[in-house]
């Protein structure tokens, strides 16, 4: 979804992450079941990439929202750090010491071909005992099956890719085709030309109130979109006062004002030309276009410019 790498090697300041975290407290809906509890896409959750690469940086992004009262928060990670029972309840006593509320598993073939499955396991059953019934696993179905299957270190995606058309499991997992999943697994979906998805909404929808993302380079990114930006969320108060300002931002206009068809009309001018092959969802046509559209010129709003470096 935002092409992670091991190439990318920039981190949040102190500076910027104390200033979104004070911008965003008293604006985050905790859990339905209390700020103590969790949810998927309720309270505020770290993640990357990887959040335990930077363990310390964590550990104080954890005890800042604890200071400012932002409920319901918790971690996403791969658990590649769980490598002995020590290590992980160590890690884990720690972030909840500070104030952390829970952990999401994430538990996926892409993490997979990387972290051994023992791994995550270990994550599970000691974070169980540590944060309870606040401890997530996105996604079970995943989870499942490996379990079935009997995994316990790492598995190629081309592996999983044969066993994924012969197991029912696989087909009730949510697989969302944007970011580099559009261009590594467009080979498994079938394809239509560009015109077919002009009259489909975004889904999720491009502007929400809900799970929204805020990155390292103070990037307020709308959803899931990677490398599209709303402004500067150093400067929230400001955006969510003010609005945004579409005249000065015509790629979000395009979007925004006409539901992605004058994004792709715009770039059509500019030459861009469709896949001859086709594309699998609307996603992978908009992030093809905006690839065309960062080499063409500088847009304030298609940012970071590593997420379309690194795809």
């Amino acid at each position: 979804m935002y092409a992670c790498s091991p190439k990318w090697r920039d981190w949040i300041s102190e500076e910027d992450l104390e200033k979104i975290l004070r911008q965003l407290a008293g604006k985050i809906i905790p859990s339905p079941y209390g700020s103590d509890a969790v949810s998927l896409n309720y309270g505020l959750h770290f993640t990357g990439g990887e959040p335990f690469i930077k363990f310390e940086l964590l550990v104080k992004a954890v005890e800042m929202a604890s200071r400012l009262k932002i409920p319901s928060t918790f971690v996403e990670t791969n658990c590649y750090w769980a490598v002995d029972d020590e290590t992980t309840k160590e890690k884990l006593q720690l972030l909840k010491n500070a104030g952390l509320k829970g952990i999401l598993i994430s538990v996926n073939p892409y993490c997979l071909e990387y972290v051994p499955f023992g791994r995550v396991e270990r994550a599970i059953k000691i974070g169980r005992r540590i944060f309870a019934e606040n401890l997530m696993v996105y996604q079970l179905n995943y989870y499942l099956m490996f379990k079935r299957l009997g995994v316990k270190g790492r598995l190629k995606l081309e592996d999983y890719l044969k066993m994924l058309r012969r197991d029912y499991l696989a087909e009730k997992a949510e697989v969302l085709l944007m970011g580099r999943a559009a261009y590594r697994l467009k080979d498994l979906y079938p394809k239509y030309p560009a015109d077919y998805f002009l009259d489909q909404p975004c889904q999720p929808p491009f502007l929400r109130e809900w799970h929204n993302h805020f990155d390292c380079y103070g990037n307020f990114l709308p959803g899931y979109c990677g490398g599209i930006s709303l402004g500067d969320c150093r400067r929230l108060d400001e955006i969510l006062r003010e609005g945004l300002n579409l005249d000065e931002k015509p790629i979000l206009r395009f979007i925004v004002a006409q539901d992605f068809k004058g994004l792709l009309k715009f770039a059509r001018k500019l030459g861009f030309k469709e896949s001859d092959e086709g594309y699998i969802s609307k996603c992978h046509l908009c992030l093809d276009t905006r690839k065309f559209l960062v080499e063409q010129g500088e847009f304030e709003e298609l940012r970071p410019r590593e997420f379309y470096l690194y795809l």
